[in-house]
């Protein structure tokens, strides 16, 4: 986490927590979601505005992280914006490297190491690390493939809709939250 931002939640504990404003698509791609494009429905249906701005992105990917109920989320100075996931809270890119090898990291630039490979009902490859579940970038599927031909990874056969409660992640923590505040 920057500095700044550790600085900014030193100064304002106690600023409410953001839903629903940010959302992570399959390919890794940030989006801002306003008023209108949450009135429109959840973040699958109506992602918003991508994000193109490079510090900003770069940012938020260095203060990314998740929470103990593994909600992902964004802190942005002192106030967390919980963060809408497509797919996984992580999008892999691969890389094959010279020796045979192949190199994982995170969407955010994170280095990672591969202890599970699943594919599930659509065919859509995950890997799972120590930094979290992800899936594998559609450009990086080739690649992927490679590393399962050589015996590297092997796919486990898994339901989508399994994944977060096996891998303790929260697709969308704006639901949660309004079910929470509606229980009262």
């Amino acid at each position: 986490m920057d500095d700044i931002v550790k600085q900014a939640l030193a100064k304002w504990p106690n600023v409410p927590h953001c839903y629903g404003w940010l959302g992570l698509d399959a390919r890794g791609n940030w989006y801002m979601r306003d008023d209108r494009t949450q009135a429109m429905g959840p973040f699958r249906s109506a992602k918003g505005s991508m994000l193109r701005h490079d510090k900003l992105i770069e940012f938020i990917h260095r203060n990314y992280e998740h929470d103990d109920e593994g909600q992902w989320f964004f802190q942005n100075g002192p106030q967390r914006v919980y963060v809408e996931l497509e797919a996984s809270p992580l999008v892999w890119r691969i890389a094959e490297e010279t020796g045979g090898g192949f190199s994982v990291a995170a969407h955010t630039g994170k280095a990672a190491e591969v202890s599970d490979c699943l594919l599930d009902e659509e065919g859509r490859l995950y890997l799972a690390s120590p930094l979290g579940l992800g899936l594998v970038h559609t450009q990086d599927v080739g690649i992927a493939a490679e590393a399962v031909e050589r015996g590297l990874w092997t796919p486990e056969a898994v339901q989508a809709s399994e994944l977060p409660a096996r891998f303790g992640h929260v697709l969308s923590p704006a639901e949660r939250h309004v079910e929470a505040v509606s229980r009262g």
